[in-house]
């Protein structure tokens, strides 16, 4: 029996199943944030599905054959945007419920604009629209049945297939994983033969390590994603203990991942190019299915169809692919950080909505020109770098605008206290 087929053939059905279930529903609120109704373990489910899962599991194996532990950097700055953003989750939700905000971009347009000022609501939420969809362009490749799927379903399908595709990633890590990488390591005793930078992380320069602690944090503050999830949690408490549990749950993926690249390079005879790394993961699967048996049953035939069927929707990259995913998202969320942080921490963010809109186009012109310029010229610059600069625009325009402007805009803040 062609186990992949089949293992196809279960994942449409219940996609479909569940597609045509949640077509029922018409409500907005339940469509965008399930009712604001949602509790901890199926908001962590679908966070972590959302954050580990698909391209991000491939990409961080093929990382990992090339650079070893770098890419638990990645994981830890995650992990530190998570514990920033338990500080800011209860507020979110509980000011996602009082002015019916349903995503990341409805809460700045709500705090930046105004229906007073109609032209400038205008260029502020197409400069918005605009950063967002110029800076995703990398990443929209995706299977058309779950693009599909989520038009229909809305939120509440989501989490459902999420919290399926996350236990199938923990089936896979258990069963498939955690065995194939003791038994390549000889239980870890093999480690040593690996490069001395693969495994204290600097791999990539001490350069990037500082850069993922200092901007990679922030991006979580305005992914939309998170935000989405965060607004549809059952209460404050949940916003947090989601924010917290998604953080620490997510680090032991970003050490597992890695280690099967590592092992990978471990065992193979020779070297894979650069754009041969995204068949780690089949390189990997493929031995360690050979033959497990089960009660007398060779089981192992079942279980790598389920494994590429769980894996198919993936982003197939090599490791330095997804160094650029996560360098060109990470640019998308730290232009919009600055005036996020100010929105929620200033009760008159709106007094200063065209230093705000300042802020992000400063930022998103700094970064189109470096990342050609690092496109183009990569000797002379890493595209990948690129967030770095422009992160640094978007804070001191809003920083200076701020200063600047502050006694202009003391006359709106009082009036507005009135």
């Amino acid at each position: 029996m062609d186990w992949l087929i089949f293992w196809i053939a279960i994942y449409l059905v219940i996609i479909v199943v569940l597609a045509l279930y949640h077509l029922r529903s018409t409500d907005l609120d339940q469509y965008l944030v399930n009712n604001r109704n949602t509790r901890t373990l199926p908001l962590v489910f679908t966070m972590l599905a959302t954050l580990v899962g698909g391209g991000t599991s491939i990409g961080l194996m093929a990382l990992g054959y090339e650079s070893g532990f770098a890419s638990v950097g990645i994981g830890v700055g995650y992990v530190i945007g998570f514990m920033i953003m338990i500080r800011f989750a209860g507020k979110i939700r509980t000011y996602g419920e009082k002015h019916n905000i349903y995503s990341f971009p409805h809460f700045l347009n709500h705090k930046y604009t105004s229906r007073d000022e109609a032209g400038f609501t205008r260029i502020f939420s197409a400069a918005v629209s605009g950063v967002n969809i110029n800076n995703n362009t990398a990443t929209i490749i995706s299977a058309v049945i779950i693009i599909v799927y989520t038009a229909i379903a809305g939120l509440s399908g989501v989490i459902i297939t999420d919290t399926i595709q996350f236990i199938a990633i923990v089936i896979m890590i258990i069963f498939i994983f955690i065995p194939g990488i003791l038994e390549d390591t000889a239980w870890f005793s093999r480690m040593h033969e690996l490069p001395p930078d693969f495994l204290n992380g600097t791999q990539l320069g001490y350069a990037f390590l500082i850069a993922l602690f200092i901007f990679l944090p922030w991006s979580v503050l305005v992914r939309m994603d998170v935000w989405q999830r965060i607004l549809a949690a059952k209460s404050e408490k949940v916003a947090r203990r989601v924010s917290f549990w998604s953080g620490m749950g997510m680090l032991p993926f970003y050490i597992v991942f890695p280690l099967v690249g590592m092992s990978v390079k471990l065992f193979l005879d020779q070297d894979l190019g650069p754009d041969e790394t995204a068949g780690v993961v089949y390189l990997f699967i493929k031995p360690h299915t050979a033959e497990i048996l089960l009660s007398g049953m060779n089981i192992g035939p079942i279980l790598f169809g389920f494994a590429i069927v769980g894996l198919m929707s993936a982003l197939m990259s090599s490791g330095d692919s997804f160094l650029n995913i996560i360098s060109i998202s990470t640019v998308k969320d730290t232009i919009f950080a600055p005036i996020t942080l100010f929105a929620l921490i200033s009760k008159h963010a709106f007094a200063y909505r065209r230093v705000a809109l300042a802020s992000i186009l400063s930022a998103f012109v700094v970064n189109i020109t470096l990342f050609t310029w690092g496109v183009i010229r990569p000797d002379q610059f890493q595209a990948k770098s690129s967030f770095i600069p422009a992160f640094v625009i978007a804070v001191l325009v809003l920083l200076i605008g701020v200063r600047l402007t502050r006694g202009e805009n003391k006359v709106i803040q009082e009036a507005s206290a009135e």
